[in-house]
């Protein structure tokens, strides 16, 4: 299958008069972003993406994230996966959380692509001078379901779409919306898609910053900053049941299922048991946007640190960290929580209008987001 691959750059991302929450006046916490309220704010982190575009049947992509510039594997970042609700894929999984540690980059994509973009980081990797002698691997993958949009079965994601995104990771403004694993997801019945986040404590406070990545493709009764979006653009989960008219029906799927991933990078120095208490307070962002984490969602945190005083070089004996204390840990389980939010704001506010497989998926009207949200004093841009 010859298929349309299109790197997802910045520009990308602000098609039409897409913003992102800031630019409606939504900025959840406390904290500061950082300088590119993105990820990649935390030093190290890159982000690579491929959008795969083919005639009326393909919508999907791939995402890749890599937590430091060297080798992954060579050079181990500590890392947990907390599961939310566990209907999905996520390739690799079980050895994180045995091992408390990372040893591939993280890739996104769609779910019956899983395995394949798990075989082709595996090749890449191993393909390195440096891993001639490495007979394991533990390649980490997953996924959302773009079904709809996307022509899922035909299983398009290739192994040069991976290795494309993988190599050209850079930091920087990350592409938000409809791009990369993003490209063919839906969420809340509207078109969704990437988003990321980030926050920067102050100095008092450890001068920490935390990154968020998500891809959202899940639904639920939207709310935006606690305003009812959702039900004020009459489209949510179960509405056929609580609103049973011809006049009340919207898009949104009724049991409010779909599936995040969301990733969560940090300088501070964590031990993957407090990475794991991290990840799991991303469900308090996820919960601020209104999922109730359905019956058939994939909602999956993963977290890591990148600061060099708990990396864990493959073949040491030994390991000798310096780690947060317990006691430090509030306002970085803070930052993630608002980071998670607005990311996923940035994935919904950012996509784009996608026509695929025989459907059409609406980017969210952010005119009428912005009534809505003054109408419960949230006074956005104009």
């Amino acid at each position: 299958m010859a298929l349309t691959m299109l790197a997802a750059g910045p520009l990308q991302a602000a098609q039409g008069e897409r913003v992102r929450a800031r630019d409606l006046g939504v900025a959840p916490g406390i904290f500061a972003t950082g300088t590119h309220n993105a990820i990649t704010d935390v030093a190290g982190v890159r982000v690579g993406q491929v959008s795969l575009i083919e005639g009326e049947s393909v919508r999907t992509g791939v995402t890749a994230i890599l937590p430091h510039a060297g080798n992954a594997y060579r050079s181990r970042v500590p890392a947990a996966v907390h599961v939310g609700n566990g209907y999905g894929k996520f390739v690799g999984l079980s050895q994180v959380n045995e091992l408390g540690e990372l040893e591939t980059p993280i890739v996104l994509t769609c779910t019956l692509c899983v395995w394949k973009a798990a075989d082709a980081m595996a090749e890449w990797m191993l393909a390195k001078p440096e891993m001639a002698s490495v007979r394991s691997l533990n390649a980490l993958v997953g996924e959302t379901n773009d079904g709809g949009l996307n022509d899922i079965r035909a299983r398009p994601v290739s192994a040069a779409a991976v290795r494309q995104a993988l190599e050209s990771a850079s930091d920087g403004p990350v592409a938000e919306g409809s791009v990369g694993a993003g490209t063919g997801t839906e969420m809340f019945g509207w078109k969704g898609g990437i988003g990321t986040s980030s926050r920067k404590l102050p100095d008092s406070l450890g001068g920490w910053t935390v990154g968020v990545l998500v891809q959202g493709n899940y639904g639920g009764v939207l709310q935006v900053a606690g305003a009812p979006v959702g039900q004020a653009l009459n489209q949510y989960a179960f509405q056929h049941a609580v609103a049973a008219t011809d006049a009340g029906k919207g898009l949104a799927d009724d049991s409010g299922d779909g599936s995040i991933i969301i990733v969560i990078a940090t300088d501070a120095p964590l031990s993957d048991r407090n990475l794991r208490r991290l990840a799991s307070r991303g469900m308090m962002g996820l919960g601020r946007t209104g999922s109730s984490a359905s019956n058939g969602s994939g909602d999956y945190i993963l977290a890591f640190s990148t600061n060099e005083s708990v990396r864990r070089a493959f073949d040491a004996p030994r390991h000798s960290t310096t780690e947060l204390a317990n006691e430090s840990m509030s306002a970085v389980f803070q930052a993630g929580v608002d980071a998670v939010e607005e990311a996923i704001y940035n994935a919904l506010f950012m996509a784009t209008t996608v026509s695929g497989n025989g459907i059409t998926v609406e980017a969210i009207d952010l005119q009428r987001v912005r009534q809505v949200l003054r109408r419960h004093g949230i006074n956005p841009q104009p």
